[in-house]
């Protein structure tokens, strides 16, 4: 009988781990356009930036401004977050298939819940904020409610997957022994979904934190709008001041939320890159913790509300907007639509490429030197916190404003989040074929890429698609401060009550954001070989 033919690797088709490295190939391109467009005029500027970090001001009065500001901002990001996780638990359940099925026979009403939210999922929280700022003027429910509004869609999205992904069965036979819907429903997927959410709120926290810095840089309250004012006032040892209190302040919380992962569920292999269908046990013993933590969180943002005068009265006190004549989409139409987009996926592509390829390959260069790794755990933190208008504020000082700048500094912040997602992949990875390679003498760098890095390539790809698509949302946020593309046009627009032109960039931006959801998602399921959950 002959022998059926046996299968033959790809020759055109990289190694996982050379494809994990593969799009830092796009330094190349990065480090013969830089001197073009470099001046030397900042370069003073960019070394008192750096000193003053090993300097920063211990006048009393800055650090209480500087407390008084992150007091703020972390009252605001708590608030957005307790309103998304609460209002998106209850999108969450209704955008279910599994619900609907159960509870109706029907799949549509799933299907129109999960589309009528894509949208506020789409616009970035900055841009909420700021169509918001427009309409009710500068009042603190402003950046609550633009934080509130996309981190429900999201959360919305995540509980819907992650209850579509749960197993079935035993609701199915709770169902057939006449149970009613709600309580088979609670009874069968309560539990399996609750590790899921925790793990997802916790993260969702962190990115409030950082949601509400980006807002005070532009002009709603809090540490960030502190942080920009000592930026362009070039008191670069205030600036330090508040940045290393921000910087403390997100390292306490992200200890505060690994703490209690750790404590109430049990470690995922590969994190936030599996996705819903990862196996996940019960909650631990710290069920009464969490009850309690529960119970005190809406009177906490109760005092905090009161703390910061949010009132959602106020939501009601807007001012009213110009009619729209035909004549104005005149101006609409002539816009240079093909330019600005074309801008737009220019800068997300770099960004990303930028972002995916450079934590892998730093990591592989200072292999060696145990000391160095700490330093890029030190490095990544701050990117992660340091809001990219600042980065590119900053950049402006040695750089011309452009693609290029806008890049680099999303880039940079996000190379941050990846970076530390790449490391604790790393620290879950087997260790097995990293230590035997080292065992047959192969370097610290080899065994590293052949090694640990075969593990993780294709999860750590997979998000990093995910994170592509985040940016091309972020590309907002550094084309605000003038640097390029649908960004810069929307500040022009606001700036001038354009709010046709206003209208039509925020739908461009919505339809380009979505078809990229849309296509991250083909990847990662091509990547993982299956359907994952948004984090």
């Amino acid at each position: 009988m002959p022998e059926p033919p046996r299968m033959r690797p790809d020759p055109h088709r990289l190694a996982p781990p050379l494809l994990l490295l593969a799009p830092s190939l796009v330094l190349l391109p990065v480090l013969a356009l830089l001197p073009s467009h470099a001046h030397g005029g900042g370069l003073e500027l960019i070394g008192r930036f750096f000193l003053a970090a090993l300097r920063p001001s211990f006048h009393a009065e800055v650090w209480r401004s500087a407390l008084t500001g992150l007091g703020t901002t972390a009252g605001m990001a708590l608030l957005g977050w307790l309103a998304s996780v609460l209002v998106g638990v209850v999108l969450g359940l209704a955008s279910s298939r599994t619900l609907w099925q159960v509870a109706s026979g029907q799949l549509w009403p799933a299907q129109v819940f999960r589309r009528s939210l894509a949208v506020p999922r789409a616009i970035h929280e900055l841009l909420w904020g700021l169509l918001l700022l427009q309409v009710l003027g500068l009042r603190p429910v402003v950046a609550v409610v633009a934080i509130a509004i996309p981190y429900s869609a999201l959360v919305a999205r995540v509980v819907a997957d992650l209850l579509d992904a749960l197993d079935t069965s035993r609701l199915e036979a709770l169902r057939r022994a006449g149970a009613s819907a709600p309580a088979a429903l609670l009874t069968a997927l309560g539990p399996p979904l609750l590790p899921g959410l925790l793990s997802y709120g916790g993260y969702r926290l962190e990115c409030a934190l950082r949601g509400a810095t980006l807002l005070g840089v532009f002009g709603l309250g809090g540490l960030g709008t502190d942080l920009r004012l000592t930026l362009q006032s070039l008191e670069f040892r205030e600036l330090w001041s508040g940045l290393w209190l921000l910087f403390a302040a997100m390292l306490l919380l992200e200890g505060a939320l690994a703490s209690l992962r750790r404590r109430w569920l049990a470690p995922r292999r590969l994190g936030l890159l599996q996705g819903p269908s990862s196996p996940q046990r019960p909650l631990a013993a710290g069920g009464r913790e969490l009850a309690l933590l529960l119970l005190l969180a809406l009177p906490l943002g109760w005092v905090v509300a009161r703390a910061l005068g949010v009132r959602l009265a106020d939501l009601t006190l807007f001012h009213t907007l110009p009619s729209l004549g035909v004549a104005d989409w005149g101006r609409v139409w002539a816009m240079p639509w093909l330019s600005l987009v074309g801008q737009t996926l220019g800068l997300t592509l770099l960004a990303s490429a930028l972002a995916v390829g450079l934590a892998p390959l730093l990591l592989l260069l200072v292999a060696p030197w145990g000391w160095a790794k700490g330093v890029l755990r030190l490095a990544w933190a701050l990117g992660r916190l340091w809001p990219p208008p600042l980065t590119a504020l900053l950049l402006l000082f040695v750089l011309r404003p452009g693609v290029l700048t806008a890049a680099l500094a999303l880039g940079f912040h996000n190379l941050g989040i990846l970076g530390r997602l790449l490391l604790e992949s790393l620290e879950d990875a087997p260790a097995g074929p990293q230590e035997a390679l080292l065992a047959m003498g192969s370097g610290s760098r080899l065994a590293l890429l052949y090694g640990a890095y075969s593990a993780v390539a294709r999860p750590y790809l997979a998000y990093g698609a995910y994170r592509a698509d985040v940016m091309l949302r972020e590309t907002v946020v550094v084309g605000l401060v003038g640097a390029t593309g649908l960004g810069s046009q929307l500040l022009e627009s606001l700036s001038a009550f354009a709010w046709d032109q206003l209208l039509a960039l925020v739908a461009v931006y919505c339809a380009l954001t979505l078809l990229g959801e849309d296509l991250t998602d083909r990847a990662r399921r091509q990547l993982l070989g299956s359907g994952l959950a948004r984090t």
